[in-house]
């Protein structure tokens, strides 16, 4: 490993650290030092294997700044809890009686300790030379327990344990940036990296947070298989962040490669509707209308954009056809409704009296439908038939709905 490779500002830190505890490292710390050493040294090595009192002398020891940067300190620690992670996994393998959880903790403990150790062991020395001596080693026996890290990531995820899931998933993937686990090129080499993403970001999209689910969504992408619901998350995560232009750039992206997934359209088009920009709702309205022309959400939206656009008779024609296919529906009645309200003021009631009484006539039908599909949304149908009552001289039924909106 080429000093190069480690950023100077860390190497200065580490160097500094060092030369602080020679600086200020007390006679008497060095002798406890080296006393809790031999001791945990002893317990690894003792026929019943004491892993968990030599862990909590080396734990000791690194609550004491000074003793942090010593590499014999880590390697005794590492050592313990390796062999308590070998322990837990020999009762696993018996079926005996063993804490998942606690067994995975052991494992990624490890990949944290060897981490911080190989930070130490690859510091130049006086004559600025760099020779590691664990790297090779903990680098090989960790990349066979590298797959654990996936595994409780996924094991967490069925437990719906979203923050830990997360967590193991992520120190999965850290270890391709770790200089420790340099040859092994798991950026290239590993085929689970993308699918690692995944469940990091839809763990993190579980738990709401939308910066840690941004973090990986780029490598989550690499996942095909999950790639329509990795940009659903990603959407949101934009949508929490109230960043609305990467919201509807993302809804645009899934939209153009995943038609079909039902999240994208209804949310694109809102957003168009929302910023007013009808002619790209149309358009939207018009793609989606070429993949199924019979889908009753496409067509419904195609009538409600022309609507907005004051494409009245064009809004009735595709109101008309979506209540052909589910008479059930209640909004097409109250688009059709409404379009022929307009279109009834918009005519010459001068010279087309006949006219717009008839697009009244065709209002009051559709809109009285609407009422009895949707007797509780009378803030819609009640000024509707207001004006068409009142148009049409229905005396009876225009003194009901003025009565129903003096007294909501």
């Amino acid at each position: 490993m080429d000093i190069r490779s480690i950023t100077n500002q860390h190497t200065f830190s580490i160097a500094i650290a060092i030369l602080m505890a020679v600086l200020v490292c007390h006679p008497s710390q060095l002798t406890a030092q080296k006393k809790e050493l031999s001791q945990a040294r002893t317990y690894l090595k003792s026929r019943n294997k004491n892993y968990t009192q030599a862990e909590q002398l080396m734990n000791g020891l690194l609550r004491d700044s000074v003793h942090r940067t010593n590499k014999h300190v880590y390697q005794v620690l590492f050592e313990a809890v390796k062999g308590q992670y070998d322990q837990a996994n020999e009762r696993l393998y018996l079926k005996q009686r063993q804490d998942t959880a606690a067994f995975f903790n052991l494992a990624r403990r490890m990949f944290t300790i060897a981490e911080t150790l190989d930070s130490l062991d690859v510091l130049p020395d006086k004559k600025g030379r760099i020779n590691p001596i664990y790297r090779q080693k903990h680098a090989s026996m960790l990349n066979t327990y590298r797959p654990n890290l996936f595994n409780a990531g996924s094991w967490f995820v069925r437990k719906g344990k979203w923050s830990d899931a997360f967590n193991y998933m992520e120190t999965y993937m850290d270890c391709a940036q770790q200089p420790l686990f340099t040859s092994y090129n798991y950026h290239v080499t590993d085929s689970r990296m993308p699918e690692a993403a995944y469940w990091a970001t839809y763990s993190a999209y579980r738990m709401q947070d939308a910066e840690r689910t941004l973090r990986y969504h780029d490598l989550a992408m690499r996942d095909t298989t999950h790639a329509d619901f990795t940009l659903q998350f990603t959407a949101e995560a934009h949508r929490w962040h109230g960043d609305k232009g990467s919201y509807v750039a993302t809804l645009e992206e899934g939209f153009r490669r995943y038609p079909a997934f039902p999240y994208f359209f209804p949310r694109l088009m809102d957003a168009y509707t929302e910023a007013e920009r009808y002619d790209k709702a149309l358009a939207l309205a018009d793609s989606a209308l070429l993949l199924c022309d019979t889908c009753e959400l496409y067509l419904f939206a195609k009538s409600s954009t022309l609507l907005r656009l004051e494409r009245w008779e064009e809004s009735v024609v595709y109101s008309e056809k979506l209540i052909r296919q589910n008479d059930s529906l209640p909004e097409p009645y109250f688009n059709a409704g409404t379009a022929y309200v307009n279109m009834a003021e918009g005519a010459d009631s001068n010279t087309d009296k006949k006219i717009v009484r008839t697009y009244y006539q065709k209002a009051r039908t559709y809109m009285e439908y609407y009422r009895q599909l949707m007797p509780d949304e009378k803030k819609k149908w009640a000024p509707v038939l207001y004006r068409i009552y009142l148009n049409l001289n229905l005396g009876k039924q225009f003194d009901e709905i003025d009565r129903l909106l003096k007294n909501p």
